[in-house]
């Protein structure tokens, strides 16, 4: 299959888990997820309608994007991977959403830049419910304080959160930790399951969920 056609598959496949789960149709967001695939792979998913995208590096969807925002201005692109300090001025400046929140001096980086730039995207913050060491993300039972502090100690506005369970674990109890951690922080948008596990992610409660090779095919 093509490119479109995955996606379309992907899409059937998404509609089909909140029909089993008793969900309303259309309750999940589906992200590309982009990095590491050029401009042309995008252009046939804009072309369809689609408009969510995902990205792990700043300086990779920089030279992406722009081009295609300049023919395609209502897209919205996600930076879905780790976000450094010193990158936070440029994350601000080109997403639309950052789901990689994850610890004090980001929150503080992004108010900063939110601030000077006068430009608010999206924010979620990333748990790492595996509790793995070498993985970003705040962990589970500091989730719901970080959530706050970021709210009142750093005027942000918290609208998700993010995780990436395990590779070696079943996702579902990760899922559902996130979609607890989630109620209690009092945050609307949950956001998990990748090309392998997106549909166990809907069944789960995602209201958005993270796909790549599955839509793009298997990266070299």
């Amino acid at each position: 299959m093509n490119v479109t056609a995955r996606y379309e598959s992907v899409k059937a496949d998404i509609a089909n888990a909140e029909l089993a789960a008793g969900r309303n149709p259309g309750s999940t967001r589906l992200v590309a997820v982009s990095k590491t695939y050029p401009a042309d792979a995008v252009l046939p998913l804009l072309h369809a309608g689609h408009r969510h995208f995902g990205e792990n590096r700043v300086q990779e969807a920089a030279s992406k994007f722009p081009a295609l925002r300049s023919e395609f201005p209502d897209l919205a692109l996600h930076l879905i991977g780790p976000l450094q300090s010193n990158k936070a001025a440029d994350a601000v400046a080109l997403f639309d959403v950052i789901e990689t929140v994850d610890r004090e001096k980001i929150a503080r980086e992004l108010a900063r830049e939110m601030d000077r730039q006068q430009k608010w995207p999206e924010l979620y913050v990333q748990v790492n419910t595996g509790n793995e060491a070498q993985k970003a993300g705040i962990l589970p039972d500091e989730a719901v304080a970080f959530v706050a502090r970021c709210r009142l100690e750093h005027g942000l506005t918290i609208s998700g959160l993010m995780c990436i369970p395990p590779v070696d674990e079943q996702a579902g109890p990760h899922f559902d930790l996130l979609r607890k951690l989630a109620g209690e922080a009092g945050v609307d948008v949950i956001s998990m399951g990748m090309s392998g596990d997106y549909e166990i992610a809907v069944a789960h409660g995602a209201t958005s969920v993270r796909v790549g090779s599955a839509i793009f095919g298997v990266r070299s």
